[in-house]
């Protein structure tokens, strides 16, 4: 492997001290810190962890990588409720809304929920946000991630403190206000992308953001898989990528074998954008759950966090239980691109090597 790709020697490698500007997202403590090792920049996803959990998983990553650099995201959209109350959200729950999650229940016969389920334990609220971003600011964590937007105050906290700030942005406009906001990085996350996915595809929107962008450097995002993506992103003007679905069939991920399976015989046209979840737009693997929230006689998805505690129960137990038709993950079309279980440090490798490769066959 030569040195030369812009991957190890452009801004954003030599500003963090990676040797890859590949950011790895991954809910995965494990994962995080394999990327970082492996010698990209391990992102955690800490949205559905509790503050506790926050500080304990940055901790250990820390410990594990040493002064390589590693990020955290949390997604804080605007509009949530003020406290983390489940019982005023359930008193709010319309009863049509119960009464097709129970038919689900019943139809597919998953058991009763013993627990809250890891979208119900708590509220998505701003009590419970500020409690989050409280532990990620006084972390020893390098970067701090944010997609639907920035609270007032946390990117000026976050500098405060030296810590880098990327936004994840899926139009112009969210890229303007980013911008506006400070952030230090961009990310383009296109409609391929999974998770909270915009309407704008990953080829249309980075020249886009980077135009916009001027000095401050652009990660693309969405479908993201392989050498060639990698080398796409660079020649539409970004200066790295962001992915996750890559890291989904690793042993470190350790995704229960059901979904697995269900992950490496998906295709690009097997993947579908979904409210079913949150509330909010997410892309996953096609499966019974989301064609059931898509029937004419499904209601309609509620607004975040009201979606998430009417079926944050119900999905808790559905992996608990191992009810298969309806076992789901997100993941991006870029899916396709991975059918067997790897080492988090293979991926990286066969990603980087044919990014490598593929640069120094470019005529010219």
């Amino acid at each position: 492997m030569t040195s030369s790709h812009p991957l190890q020697q452009g801004e954003i490698a030599r500003r963090l001290g990676c040797d890859y500007a590949v950011f790895g997202f991954s809910h995965s403590v494990e994962v995080t810190i394999a990327v970082t090792l492996a010698g990209g920049v391990g992102i955690f996803g800490a949205t559905r962890s509790t503050p506790d959990e926050i500080e304990d998983a940055l901790r250990t990553i820390r410990a594990a990588v040493g002064r390589r650099p590693f990020g955290v995201n949390l997604v804080l959209p605007d509009g949530m409720p003020e406290h983390d109350d489940r019982a005023a959200i359930e008193a709010q729950i319309p009863e049509g809304h119960r009464a097709f999650v129970q038919s689900l229940r019943t139809e597919f016969g998953v058991p009763p929920s013993d627990k809250p389920g890891l979208r119900s334990r708590f509220v998505r609220s701003e009590e419970m946000a500020a409690q989050q971003m409280a532990r990620v600011l006084a972390a020893d964590v390098d970067i701090v991630a944010c997609g639907i937007g920035a609270p007032a105050g946390l990117i000026e906290a976050a500098h405060a403190r030296g810590k880098t700030v990327i936004a994840l942005v899926g139009s112009p406009k969210h890229a303007r206000s980013a911008l506006a906001k400070g952030a230090d990085i961009l990310v383009a996350q296109g409609h391929e992308a999974a998770a909270h996915t915009g309407r704008i595809g990953t080829f249309s929107l980075v020249p886009q953001v980077v135009d916009l962008a001027g000095d401050v450097p652009v990660l693309a995002a969405g479908g993201v898989a392989t050498g060639r993506h990698i080398n796409a992103a660079f020649a539409l003007g970004a200066q790295g990528v962001w992915c996750g679905t890559p890291w989904l069939l690793t042993e470190e991920y350790g995704l229960d074998p059901l979904l697995q399976a269900k992950l490496k015989a998906a295709g690009s046209d097997d993947t579908v954008i979904s409210r079913a979840d949150s509330g909010k737009t997410l892309r996953q693997v096609r499966t019974a759950w989301s064609e059931a929230w898509a029937r004419p006689d499904a209601p309609a998805p509620l607004r975040m966090p009201y979606q998430d505690i009417l079926v944050g129960d119900l999905l808790g137990a559905i992996d608990t239980h191992r009810v298969e038709p309806l076992m789901h993950y997100p993941a991006s079309q870029g899916i396709a691109h991975f059918n067997e279980v790897s080492r988090v440090a293979d991926v990286m490798r066969r990603m980087v090597d044919e990014a490598v490769q593929g640069y120094a066959n470019v005529p010219g």
